[in-house]
């Protein structure tokens, strides 16, 4: 197999994007004005439910992105975005903003687009585009200086060949995704139809003495979980830090249920030499600075920092109730926020968050109905995770002709 270096220049095109004003964002709507947030460190689109913002100003139609548009991070939003590129998952949907290339120009004697996607991801790129960028504090690039980049690539026909395989990996990461997003939502569902609405079973002949079914009780979140805190060993000691534990932040946090991984971790003498505990498998974290108000569940005993709170069910609570019951209280709080900031989270705030407790019956069939849910999660998380690990070990050999297709 023959390969040969080019310059990107010889082959694309990139497309600065549209300057949307700051004025007409918006929390909800059709539109969401992508940033280099919307991009994964190691190259792929992330959507971003709570952070995203729409766009309500008039709208230059050559900036509407299509579905399998291929957009490059121009600007170092996060660390290590800076050229990693994506492909727009839908059309009609997303804003081409202005710290994003679009790559609308495409040689086909010299690339395939999605060969070029997973190669706008390897180190050798990626490092080419950082090394020339401009700026201390917030690297940028530009399409000049993309168009510098130097590569070594096949023919059209084995960039094909190649895509497909790596292609192959990121549709079942993005299947495992999307299921996990529909067991998620099913169990929300299930809360909000059996303890908000109070459809459980067996609620026809269940009586309602002033509001509250016959056998349950209103209850402050303070009063039916218990909140604890966190602490930070001293990040001076090098002593305390790159242990077997991982320490949960804000940072940490995951869009779903579970968080998995941790970007720091401490060692046994840290956790003795801080104010945190070691939390078990399935304790709750709730943001309380930073990213208020994210929610996750410990997939392995974790370490957590003050800038959180971990919760645990008192009595006969579920940890499985209760991530449930604060999904649906965090957000009666944003929305309670309209207009002002919801920046921070204190203890006095679980005293203002009413719930039902129903009782052991209730709890436990709930339990029984949403653990498979939540256990089905996990292991799609799990799996996912190998399946990243492996694309990423084939991703450089693939890229580089190490290994033949």
């Amino acid at each position: 197999m023959k390969w040969q270096e080019i310059t990107l220049g010889q082959a694309i095109h990139v497309k600065h994007g549209y300057a949307f004003k700051g004025e007409f964002f918006v929390d909800v709507g059709k539109y969401i004005v992508l940033t280099p947030g919307n991009f994964n460190e190691q190259g792929g689109f992330r959507k971003r439910p709570e952070k995203d913002r729409a766009y309500a100003g008039a709208i230059p139609e050559a900036y509407v992105l299509n579905e399998d548009d291929l957009i490059v991070a121009m600007t170092e939003q996060g660390p290590g975005l800076l050229g990693s590129s994506a492909l727009i998952p839908e059309a009609d949907s997303y804003l081409h903003n202005q710290r994003l290339g679009l790559i609308d120009q495409i040689d086909p004697l010299f690339l395939d687009k999605h060969f070029l996607y997973f190669l706008l991801n390897t180190h050798s790129v990626r490092a080419q585009i950082y090394g020339s960028a401009s700026g201390t504090k917030v690297r940028h690039t530009a399409p000049e200086r993309i168009y510098k980049v130097r590569a070594r690539v096949p023919d059209v026909k084995t960039q094909g060949k190649i895509a497909h395989i790596l292609s192959t990996y990121d549709d079942l990461i993005e299947n495992n995704r999307r299921r996990m997003a529909l067991l998620e939502g099913a169990a929300r569902q299930l809360y909000q139809e059996w303890f908000v609405r109070l459809r459980f079973p067996g609620y026809e002949h269940t009586r309602i003495v002033d509001g509250v079914p016959e056998g349950w009780e209103r209850k402050t979140a303070f009063d039916a979980i218990q909140v604890l805190s966190g602490g930070t060993p001293k990040t001076t000691n090098p002593d305390y830090w790159d242990g077997e534990m991982p320490f949960y932040t804000p940072k940490d946090s995951t869009d779903g249920i579970w968080v998995t991984d941790c970007e720091r971790t401490v060692t046994e003498l840290g956790l003795n030499n801080c104010s945190s505990k070691l939390y078990p498998k399935e304790t709750v974290f709730i943001s309380a600075r930073g990213t208020v108000g994210k929610l996750n569940m410990a997939q392995r005993p974790m370490v957590m920092s003050q800038s959180c709170y971990a919760l645990v069910g008192k009595d006969h609570l579920s940890q499985t109730f209760v991530y449930s019951a604060m999904q649906v209280a965090v957000e009666a709080l944003r929305q309670q926020a309209v207009g002002a900031v919801f920046d921070a989270i204190i203890v006095d705030t679980f005293k203002r968050i009413s719930l039902f407790v129903p009782d052991h019956k209730s709890v436990r069939l709930f339990d029984e109905t949403i653990q498979p849910m939540f256990e089905q999660v996990e292991n799609l998380i799990i799996q996912n995770q190998k399946l990243r690990a492996a694309r990423d070990l084939l991703l450089p050999k693939l890229m580089s002709g190490e290994i033949a297709v």
